[in-house]
């Protein structure tokens, strides 16, 4: 028989920290390295209609990709500004995209995170989660020591009037696929060959462009994921092994 308080009710032998991973959806992370762009879509796409029928948690993958040039659903080829020779000398690959928005680059040094994330569970639509998203980045920024913000009637994440994190989502069956791309130590240069989000004066940065010394990509990775949970609600868990989340291992938990 368990032993009970004075007024006669069972002890909670619960932590604090088991109580919140009871009580907080749970997102799964997962680093997965330098991945092609196609291969990272058709995952996406698998996971995310594996998410919205449920048989899955929330994820939030993180990654980098080869150089790669994207187009959104309003984009154009104009708005690369090479030509088929130029990036297949470049090593740059192009690839149309079912996201919103315009022409982004993605390329080795930034990090670029894939949320897939059952809105309807999660509780606010479209505009609240990108919202959501630029907050998390920012606040990640900050605490990495670069001073950010939002620019009025644009998306994304600025160090002034550069550039630091481009959001382009989309959202089927009330689950997100795509996401955002942060520029860490990212050649810069390849923003130049691209009308960048349709915008031809904006000027790409990245975190160690704007704090003039090198960047662990280790700790900007740690730094994201645990604001992302901040911001979102979620516990945040993680295991080397995508299959964890198919629920095939249980997860390690970050700290909360």
């Amino acid at each position: 028989m368990s032993r009970g308080d004075p007024t006669g009710r069972p002890y909670d032998h619960t932590t604090h920290k088991e109580h919140m991973l009871m009580t907080q959806r749970i997102c799964i992370v997962h680093d997965l390295g330098l991945v092609d762009y196609d291969r990272a879509w058709e995952l996406q796409k698998a996971l995310a209609a594996r998410r919205a029928d449920g048989a899955i948690p929330d994820l939030l993958l993180l990654l980098q990709h080869p150089h790669v040039f994207t187009l959104g659903r309003r984009g154009q080829d104009a708005d690369i500004l090479l030509s088929p020779e130029e990036l297949v000398r470049l090593g740059v690959t192009v690839h149309h995209v079912d996201r919103g928005g315009l022409a982004t680059y993605h390329g080795p040094g930034q990090l670029v995170g894939y949320p897939i994330v059952d809105l309807r569970a999660w509780g606010g639509g479209p505009v609240r989660y990108v919202r959501t998203l630029e907050d998390a980045l920012i606040k990640a920024a900050i605490q990495l020591g670069v001073p950010t913000e939002r620019r009025e009637g644009l998306t994304g994440v600025w160090a002034g009037k550069r550039k630091l994190a481009a959001i382009g989502v989309r959202v089927s069956r009330g689950v997100t696929t795509h996401g955002f791309a942060l520029n860490v130590s990212t050649d810069l240069s390849f923003f130049k060959h691209i009308v960048p989000c349709g915008m031809p004066e904006a000027e790409a940065t990245s975190l160690e462009r704007e704090l003039d010394a090198p960047v662990d990509m280790a700790r900007v990775r740690d730094e994201v994921e645990r604001v992302f949970g901040q911001v979102f609600g979620f516990a945040m868990g993680r295991d080397e092994i995508l299959t964890t989340a198919l629920g095939e291992r249980k997860p390690r938990f970050a700290s909360l």
